[in-house]
């Protein structure tokens, strides 16, 4: 680590988190205090938000198609819970407010744990591990204070913006430059816009890899966060009952089949 970011312990990117009982108190009494699990089983749908261009999480396929590691573990915990799972697309920047118009049920796209995200929502307990890292094209740039008066990107109404906007960084910048997802602002730095992308490392890698790319993470300025599902403060019935099933997918392996699909071993 350095001096710009808050030093942790580093935490594999590609992985499955184990359960963390302090994200959420669970006992018998907190499915009886809403109906927010009994509106889903009644509608028949789960109505997942997303912002459609996050790959691996969720992105669209080549028949527009929406697929990816979290609609194949919505899926399954729909059929595990009896319901269908209903995508809809949604702006990142207004997450909450779709989430608390009634307009989706839960946020579930590779959504970073943070403060204010703890507070808006009510969170799920996380389920994959992740790096914010700084994505280079230009193998000059080897460390962050060779991006000193450099343009850097990152997406609008990410935890990697918030990171950025607080940090002593942003005083060395010369300009962060905002994009609506973090495939644009990766399409940025292919086109020499800008000189560096700062972002989840889960998906800028996988969009390596898409795009037959060799964009390389440097290797100081990491920060190792954890992706959960939103559910408005109210839900706790069904937040509840989604961790129990992706619980009961872990120890059964379905979930280590998933993350092997879109991780490999």
């Amino acid at each position: 680590m350095n001096r710009y970011f808050a030093s942790a312990a580093f935490v594999a990117a590609i992985a499955f988190s184990v359960v963390f009982s302090a994200c959420s108190e669970k006992n018998d009494s907190t499915l009886n205090q809403d109906q927010s699990f009994e509106n889903v089983k009644k509608a028949g749908a789960l109505v997942m938000g997303h912002m459609g261009d996050f790959p691996p999480m969720v992105f669209m396929d080549k028949d527009s198609n929406f697929i990816g590691f979290d609609v194949d573990l919505a899926n399954e915990v729909c059929a595990r819970l009896g319901v269908k799972l209903e995508l809809r697309l949604i702006s990142w920047s207004d997450k909450e407010k779709a989430l608390y118009d009634g307009n989706i049920d839960c946020v579930w796209d590779g959504m970073s744990v943070d403060e204010k995200r703890a507070s808006d929502m009510n969170l799920s307990d996380p389920y994959l591990t992740n790096r914010l890292v700084f994505m280079v094209k230009n193998k000059a740039y080897n460390s962050l204070d060779s991006l000193k008066g450099k343009k850097v990107a990152v997406q609008k109404a990410s935890t990697a913006w918030s990171m950025l906007e607080q940090s002593e960084m942003k005083k060395d910048m010369k300009e962060i430059v905002l994009f609506e997802t973090l495939s644009l602002a990766l399409e940025a730095l292919v086109q020499d816009s800008v000189d560096a992308v700062f972002g989840d490392e889960v998906s800028a890698k996988y969009w390596n890899v898409l795009n037959n790319k060799d964009f390389v993470a440097l290797e100081d300025g990491l920060h190792n966060e954890f992706y959960a599902v939103g559910f408005r403060k109210a839900d706790k019935a069904l937040r509840d009952t989604i961790n129990a099933v992706l619980t009961s997918m872990k120890k059964d392996g379905k979930f280590v089949d998933i993350t092997v699909k879109w991780f490999g071993k």
